[in-house]
C-alpha cells in the first residue's frame, strides 16, 4: 500500500501517487505495445507535471464572471516545455493538456553507445530564457550525460528557473546532474537500482524512444 504520494530529499522528488505508479508499472511491462505505451506515458507526464509546477509563482488577477467581479490568480511567468528528442515527445502532449498556453522548445541529443557521451544535433529555443519557467522533459535519467548537455544549452540561454521531469532515474544520473547543477529540482516516478554496462537503467523500462515509436 502506498502511504505517501511524495518523497523529497535534496531537491529530488519521487512522486508516489497511486495513478503515477500504476502507469509506471504498465510502462515497465515488456508486453505493453507502442499504442498503450504512448497513452500511459502521456497520462503519467500530466500527473507528474502537476507536482512539478506546484512552486510556480502566481499573481493576482480580477476577472468578470457573468454576475460580478472575481479575484483570482494567473501564472506570473510564461512556461516553456523543452522535451529532449526523441523520447521526450511522448510526455509533451500530456503536459500540454495541463498547460495549453505553454511554449515548446526542442533539444535533440544523440548518445554515443561506446563512450556514452551526448552530442547535440538540434536545438530550437528562444535566445534569452531569463523570463521563463522551464520544464525539461525526458523519460529516462540514466547516465545524466544528455540531461547535463541539455541543461548546459539552457544555461547558455540564461535560463534561471528550470525543473527536470523524468519518469525513471538512476542514482548515477542523479549524482551527475547534482554535481553540475545542484539546485535544479528533479521530479521522477522512481529511482531504480543502477545502470548496466551499456548505460541502461536496471530494471528501467528499456529504450523509451524505441518503445514509444515502435522502432
Amino acid at each position: 500500500m502506498l502511504r505517501r504520494t511524495l518523497d523529497s530529499v535534496n531537491g529530488v522528488t519521487v512522486i508516489r501517487h497511486p495513478l503515477v505508479q500504476h502507469n509506471l508499472t504498465r510502462l515497465r511491462d515488456q508486453r505493453t505495445g507502442p499504442q498503450e505505451f504512448r497513452r500511459c506515458l502521456g497520462e503519467v507526464a500530466a500527473l507528474m507535471v502537476y507536482e512539478a509546477t506546484r512552486s510556480f509563482s502566481v499573481q493576482r488577477e480580477t476577472v468578470k464572471t457573468p454576475l460580478a467581479d472575481a479575484d483570482g490568480f494567473s501564472l506570473r511567468r510564461e512556461v516553456i516545455l523543452v522535451p529532449v528528442l526523441r523520447a521526450g515527445l511522448g510526455m509533451l502532449t500530456g503536459i500540454l493538456q495541463l498547460i495549453p498556453q505553454a511554449r515548446v522548445g526542442f533539444i535533440g541529443l544523440k548518445r554515443d553507445e561506446a563512450t556514452l557521451q551526448a552530442s547535440t544535433y538540434h536545438k530550437s529555443l528562444p535566445d534569452d530564457l531569463r523570463a521563463f519557467e522551464i520544464i525539461l522533459i525526458d523519460p529516462m535519467l540514466a547516465t545524466g550525460g544528455s540531461t547535463v548537455a541539455a541543461l548546459d544549452l539552457l544555461a547558455e540561454r540564461k535560463a534561471r528557473r528550470v525543473c527536470l521531469v523524468n519518469l525513471v532515474a538512476a542514482p548515477e544520473g542523479i549524482r551527475h546532474v547534482r554535481a553540475r547543477y545542484p539546485r535544479v529540482p528533479i521530479f521522477t516516478a522512481a529511482i531504480d537500482k543502477r545502470l548496466n554496462h551499456c548505460g541502461y537503467i536496471v530494471p528501467g523500462l528499456g529504450d523509451a524512444g524505441d518503445r514509444l515509436f515502435g522502432v
